[in-house]
């Protein structure tokens, strides 16, 4: 088991942000079931990646893997049967996407994981959506999460679906692309809408025509497909808020490339919630750099989360170095991630001397002086760089543990940190 041991610095310089796994998975899947070749250029080589790509395989598509490209023989959309068990690894996109493409085939798949997977990601609401689309989508074990075993095909029709979580909307949106027949799909509680936003963004690059009536209500006529494509990987902004926040706790000036604020990542509006608390950060759209300043001095906000949810632990760090309060609401769902994110940073910041608890949808923080102390990361990679950063910040020495899944989503997280100066050392 791999650590992290970490002393307070100052970070200086610039860096290239990791290109945007959730850009990634997507286009691997659209690659593979689209028609004739797409070519990918700059991917994020992440397990999660490797887990798209293992279940691409296994539905039929060919693809050729090298360091900076995939190249991809696509489905048109037509599985006829699936070679293996897919295993999701700690993917929920490659878990919840997956069963749905499933659906599209006449015979059984079975979708797995990890234990994160099989205990922490909860399959109902797809599941329930699948099986009114006359699909035989069930947990194997009852519990409502995987392993699942789906057999379609999925017929035309209409599904209601609980919405807090956009993957299983995403997933529906996909496969009905390539049902027999116009699919209309209902959605409750719409939530996580950037997410959303970003599938059908895919969508309008390929031609692929829908309805999107407020993210409530969706039809697609099905019987639909698309060419194959070219498209080089953006950066992502879920990875780029621990660089700029480390600078902010450090106070810090700092350079980011690759960072292009046309594009639709729900991430992006956590610069806007870190220029509400007073950083000083310069966007430069034409170059693609984000510039953070001289700390000037923050102070707290008030910050529904809903919308970029997967940065409430890293903006829960920050908020501990501003002056005043930070309440984050809004963000049951990140509950649901690959811990319950929530509840395990308000544990492990405590240990550091956070003033920190936790609320019914989210997280109420006050300015505090943070310790060196040894943290757990609950094997999430959003906890181990938040806690990085944390450590970046406070008095003395922290040591975060384990660290293996940083490579989910920024392989070159340690080797980035320390060429801007951080003093982390990997042991163990």
């Amino acid at each position: 088991m791999k650590k992290y041991r970490i002393k307070k610095g100052k970070l200086q310089g610039e860096i290239v942000v990791p290109p945007s796994k959730s850009h990634t998975l997507r286009a691997i899947l659209f690659g593979s079931l689209g028609k004739g070749k797409s070519v990918i250029h700059h991917y994020l080589p992440s397990s999660d990646a490797q887990a798209m790509i293992d279940a691409c395989r296994n539905f039929g598509a060919v693809l050729d893997v090298s360091p900076n490209r995939i190249d991809i023989q696509g489905l048109n959309g037509k599985i006829d049967h699936v070679k293996d068990v897919i295993n999701a690894g700690n993917s929920g996109i490659v878990l919840r996407f997956c069963s749905a493409i499933g659906a599209l085939a006449k015979h059984p798949v079975v979708i797995t994981g990890d234990h994160s997977i099989r205990h922490q990601r909860p399959m109902k609401p797809l599941l329930d959506a699948l099986s009114q689309l006359d699909v035989s989508a069930l947990s194997m074990r009852g519990d409502n999460y995987a392993p699942v075993i789906i057999q379609g095909p999925i017929k035309p029709g209409k599904a209601v679906v609980n919405g807090e979580d956009s993957q299983p909307v995403s997933s529906l949106l996909i496969a009905s692309i390539f049902a027999d027949g116009p699919i209309e799909l209902d959605v409750r509680n719409p939530g996580e809408k950037p997410w959303i936003a970003l599938t059908l963004d895919w969508f309008d690059r390929l031609g692929i025509l829908y309805e999107n009536h407020a993210f409530e209500r969706y039809r697609l006529a099905g019987k639909a497909g698309y060419e194959g494509f070219e498209y080089t990987v953006p950066g992502d902004f879920s990875s780029a808020a621990f660089p700029i926040a480390g600078a902010l706790v450090t106070r810090s000036e700092l350079v980011l490339r690759n960072i292009d604020m046309k594009d639709p990542q729900g991430d992006k509006e956590l610069i806007k919630v870190f220029q509400r608390m007073g950083a000083d950060i310069e966007i430069d759209e034409d170059h693609k750099t984000i510039r953070i300043g001289k700390w000037k001095g923050l102070k707290g906000v008030e910050v529904d989360i809903n919308n970029f949810v997967d940065a409430i632990t890293i903006l829960a760090v920050v908020a501990c170095f501003v002056e005043g309060e930070t309440l984050i609401y809004n963000g049951a769902v990140a509950k649901q991630k690959e811990c319950n994110r929530i509840r395990c940073i308000v544990e492990e910041l405590r240990k550091m001397g956070a003033d920190i608890a936790e609320t019914e949808d989210g997280l109420r923080i006050r300015k505090s002086s943070l310790k060196g102390a040894q943290v757990d990361s609950h094997h999430d990679h959003r906890m181990v760089m938040s806690l990085t950063v944390a450590a970046l910040g406070a008095q003395g020495e922290t040591v975060v543990s384990p660290v293996e899944c940083v490579s989910k989503t920024f392989p070159s997280f340690l080797r980035d940190f320390n060429v801007l100066g951080a003093n982390i050392e990997e042991f163990g």
